[in-house]
């Protein structure tokens, strides 16, 4: 399996992101695993620092929790889909969540997110996330 840069999860739940990052590490899809715990914190992190105007670490892959403080999944998502088009081309944003509400799922698809997964992460969601991003790197 392909290795990606970076990870970007974003979650309020210590214990889910203890497991996730467990699971990315001892997978070994990532060269670095980041961590946030709201959609603030991760919006902070993808806003661009150089003259270039693109942030420095600017994840492949970010997942990213629904039901949040601060700023939850879907406003994270709002103002994701706000950065430049350069910015986002090569990172896949993939919803983990244990929402089932009708309200939050339908509202995701009219947002920037690739795909959509329950919660929890297993090596199986891992590898299909992967097989995901890099297959929409190479349709470009």
């Amino acid at each position: 399996m392909q290795k990606l840069r970076s990870v970007l999860l974003v979650d309020d739940d210590p214990t889910n992101n203890f497991l996730n990052q467990r699971l990315l590490r001892r997978l070994n899809v990532a060269d670095q695993v980041v961590v946030v715990e709201n959609g603030q914190e991760a919006l902070a992190l993808l806003q661009p620092a150089g003259s270039d105007g693109v942030a420095p670490s600017f994840p492949s892959l970010i997942l990213l929790d629904i039901q949040m403080p601060i700023m939850n999944g879907i406003e994270f998502l709002q103002a994701y889909q706000e950065l430049p088009p350069a910015q986002r081309r090569n990172t896949t944003v993939v919803v983990l969540s244990t929402s089932v509400d009708a309200r939050d799922l339908s509202r995701l698809d009219d947002l920037p997110a690739a795909g959509r997964l329950n919660k929890p992460l297993t090596p199986e969601k891992i590898e299909q996330v992967m097989q995901l991003h890099f297959e929409r790197q190479q349709a470009g």
